[in-house]
């Protein structure tokens, strides 16, 4: 499988999980999407039930059994799903379609993302211009870093392959069940396959297969 195989929408994520399927179900690969979730959550919002959900503004639906915490923000558009909780001081700044049984913990900081079902975001995390697929898992303080210094597009390098994607931020693509080790920080376009681990006080560039374990770059080792 080429490298631009490995990164595509089909190839990272299990679409069951997540209600932004119809939108990712048209990309071949998940950063398209990106310039098209505030309008996707406007158009789902729309059909949602008044009987699961509340609707405190107009761009803004969170279900009731999610669970708020007085000092949290969330700005719209915004979706929040069923048994999430978003917990003290957390910062949702929009375009942000957050699905079931999540966790967006204490001071983290979320904008136009995608977050499937079950994805922990827990402690002093940043996640901007990206998608955090099912059951992914973000330690402390990690974070998605979505611009480049120079403010250039984002250009992804796929193992020898390199695609101009048109997009000035990019944050990360994060696959099914990956685990991010605490204060580790994703430079911009970083894509990291299913079920891969990425070592506490990392700094990641590129892609990471799925599978693996990313100690330091240039040292990925495959999962026994």
């Amino acid at each position: 499988m080429s490298g631009l195989e490995k990164v595509k929408v089909e190839n990272l994520f299990d679409l069951e999980y997540t209600a932004a399927k119809p939108l990712l179900s048209e990309c071949t690969y998940p950063w398209e999407a990106l310039p098209k979730i505030g309008e996707y959550i406007l158009k789902l919002g729309a059909t949602l039930s008044g009987e699961e959900y509340l609707h405190p503004e107009n761009d803004i639906w969170i279900a009731k059994s999610a669970k708020i915490f007085p000092t949290a923000v969330i700005l719209g558009p915004a979706i929040i799903g069923p048994k999430t909780e978003v917990r003290p001081s957390a910062f949702i700044r929009g375009n942000a379609l957050v699905g079931k049984n999540c966790v967006i913990g204490n001071s983290s900081e979320l904008k136009n993302v995608i977050i499937f079902d079950d994805v922990q975001v827990p402690h002093y995390n940043y996640v901007g211009d990206s998608i955090l697929g099912h059951y992914a898992h973000m330690g402390a303080g990690s974070i998605l870093s979505n611009i480049k210094q120079d403010r250039r597009n984002v250009v992804l390098h796929i193992e020898g392959e390199k695609i101009e994607t048109g997009l000035r931020k990019i944050g990360a693509m994060i696959g099914d069940s990956v685990e991010i080790g605490c204060n580790s920080v994703l430079n911009p376009g970083v894509i990291i396959g299913r079920r891969s681990n990425i070592y506490p006080l990392s700094m990641v560039r590129g892609y990471v297969p799925q599978d693996s374990i990313y100690k330091k770059q240039g040292e990925i080792a495959e999962k026994e």
